[in-house]
């Protein structure tokens, strides 16, 4: 194989080492290594030169619709969502490209047994939140679900081996999200062996291009489907396909729509709605000055009270608009398994390297409102994001518990 063209494309980015092994690969190797290479967007590499702290931001508390006014026009919002869904207006997407690793488990981590006496996976209480939408409604809703190169195979077998949860196989589709290279600090890429580029998720804002790259929107531009919900595979109790957030997300004329919480402490390690310059934002916990954390409204509630749960609302047509635009690229310091000169496979314990993350949060950032949707913490929210501790598998299965799952 011809790799001339290759090598020379390289050279421009100063990434000639991603072929210094050629001469002792197999033709498939070479093949699988020069396929792996054309598939990148070296402007990746920009971000590594991007000054940091140039842009002046005004960041401002958000106001939120709160569980009291939600129940106040329950019923408006309810029968408004309702009979979205009925219309095919809804669509939804699980965010399940994760391992389950934290949690001392090599699969999936939707493939996750949260039961005591019995098998009760994290997927199959998702499928069981979304199944009770579907009997209301009294319809079948589209389902997208975003794996990784890593656990696409586990996921599918999974799915198909509890058959499908009850749910429709025909109206669940799985795909592959897209993968960024990762790098050393000095923006080398790292490899994990000769013929194989170190790569890695391109983070949880690259769902729409993942989905586009995978040939899943033609189908939806041309349905009648006008909003996608997209929620994270770690929330055991996620409101999936809720009515009233939909109806309330529509009824407000705001483009788009996040489920939050209140904070349980000022420190607590949420991401927090904002106003960033007049826009929706999402503000990481330690991004927030000592001062932002602590602030109080007039009734006494933390100013920057509202965490998000990683469900949102988002309109089809708008993002549409945002195919062609290049999400910002994050730069996230990591542990990056690497091979050294001797091709020996190193695990670091210390982050060694970059990774290249694109994020949600800049997607809200891209709507030009956003109704912030209070729901309750014991009720929608039980993150299963530790082995123990905090946000653990202790904490959900109570959680799971006190909403009247036997476990």
């Amino acid at each position: 194989m011809n790799t001339k063209k290759i090598l020379d494309t390289l050279k421009l980015y100063k990434q000639e080492h991603l072929l210094q092994y050629e001469e002792s690969l197999t033709e498939a190797e070479i093949k699988n290594l020069c396929t792996q290479i054309n598939n990148v967007d070296w402007n990746f590499l920009d971000s590594l030169n991007k000054p940091k702290g140039a842009n002046k931001s005004i960041i401002q508390p958000i106001d939120a619709l709160s569980i009291k006014d939600i129940r106040r026009f329950e019923d408006t919002y309810r029968s408004t969502g309702l009979n979205a869904i009925k219309e095919g207006k809804l669509c939804l997407l699980l965010l399940a490209g994760g391992q389950g690793t934290r949690l001392g488990h090599d699969k999936p981590k939707g493939c996750f047994n949260m039961g005591i006496t019995k098998e009760m996976s994290i997927f199959s209480l998702l499928m069981e939140n979304t199944l009770k939408v579907v009997k209301e409604a009294d319809t079948w809703i589209h389902l997208y679900i975003m794996t990784s190169d890593i656990n696409y195979d586990d996921t599918t077998s999974f799915f198909e081996e509890h058959n499908y949860f009850g749910y429709n196989p025909e109206y669940i589709h799985f795909f592959v999200q897209e993968l960024n290279p990762s790098t050393d600090l000095n923006g080398k890429v790292l490899m994990v062996s000769p013929c194989s580029l170190s790569l890695s998720p391109n983070g949880n804002g690259g769902w729409f291009s993942s989905m586009n790259k995978a040939g899943l929107l033609t189908e939806i531009f041309n349905s009648p489907i006008e909003w996608i919900n997209v929620y994270a595979v770690d929330n055991v109790l996620q409101g999936i396909a809720d009515p009233l957030f939909l109806g309330a997300t529509i009824e407000s004329g705001k483009m788009c729509g996040s489920k939050v919480v209140r904070k349980a402490f000022p420190e607590e390690k949420v991401g927090a709605i904002c106003k960033e310059n007049g826009k929706p934002h999402i503000i990481e916990y330690y991004e927030l000055s000592a001062d932002m954390r602590y602030q109080k409204n007039e009734d006494g509630s933390l100013a920057y009270g509202f965490g998000v749960t990683l469900n949102y609302l988002f309109p089809i047509s708008r993002l549409k608009e945002t195919l062609d635009y290049k999400m910002p690229l994050h730069v996230v310091k990591k542990v990056v398994p690497y091979i050294d000169e001797n091709k020996n496979l190193i695990n670091p314990t210390e982050p060694n390297g970059f990774k290249f993350e694109t994020l949600a949060l800049d997607l809200i950032h891209e709507m030009d409102d956003c109704l912030v949707f209070e729901v309750e913490r014991e009720k929608e929210f039980a993150p299963v994001k530790n082995k123990s501790g905090v946000d653990s598998i202790d904490t959900a299965r109570e959680l799971l518990k006190k909403n009247g799952y036997e476990l």
